[in-house]
């Protein structure tokens, strides 16, 4: 479990043709690697928002959930980290789609899976959840994205450089989109979930 993340953060190229030689599946990937992965933050995020709580830091108020309204937001918020990786690499597959040897679908989510492990370790520092140093650490995340991103996706999707490029750009600008739909998400649960997730699941 969890072998190709460290060689993700090292020594990415390499790792990429370890990862391609496995040949793995979407169900291998989630078991191994995204379950584990993707429950990291939401984890931090559950400890922070309810011994410390979302603040500005300073003298700003701090937002803090109860443990039942914590947990709520963070099954909601784990299920949309997972969604995401899915939709990611289906918009990678649908892109590629026009070329002339296209990859498969379960080449994409995989692919996908693997270039958000940066994203994943960048939440650990909602366990101290000021907004400006979850703002940091997810840029640094999103940039750590970005090369992963930029590297693997010619060779591991079997198309040319010129292609990656295209490729890369575009997965990369919906890839933001997404990811800011997911920093709206976590907004919405984690800061006001004691209003919202009453009211979600009172049936």
């Amino acid at each position: 479990m969890l072998t190709h993340v460290w060689g993700l953060l090292t020594h990415p190229k390499t790792e990429w043709h370890h990862i391609e030689d496995e040949h793995e599946s979407v169900t291998h990937l989630y078991a191994h690697h995204v379950l584990l992965l993707a429950a990291l933050p939401v984890i931090a995020a559950y400890i922070g928002t309810t011994q410390v709580g979302w603040g500005f830091g300073g003298d700003e108020l701090f937002i803090k959930l109860n443990l039942v309204s914590a947990l709520y937001a963070g099954i909601a918020f784990y299920i949309a980290i997972l969604g995401a990786v899915v939709l990611v690499g289906s918009v990678i597959h649908w892109m590629a789609a026009r070329f002339r040897k296209p990859p498969s679908r379960r080449r994409c989510v995989i692919f996908a899976g693997y270039i958000a492990t940066p994203l994943f370790l960048s939440g650990i520092v909602a366990v101290y959840p000021l907004v400006w140093l979850c703002l940091l650490a997810g840029a640094l995340g999103l940039c750590a994205t970005a090369y992963l991103l930029y590297l693997g996706i010619p060779h591991f999707l079997g198309i040319s450089s010129e292609q990656g490029f295209i490729v890369s750009n575009a997965t990369l600008a919906i890839g933001v989109l997404i990811l800011e739909g997911l920093l709206a998400i976590a907004v919405l649960l984690w800061g006001y979930g004691e209003v919202l997730l009453p009211w979600l699941f009172r049936f």
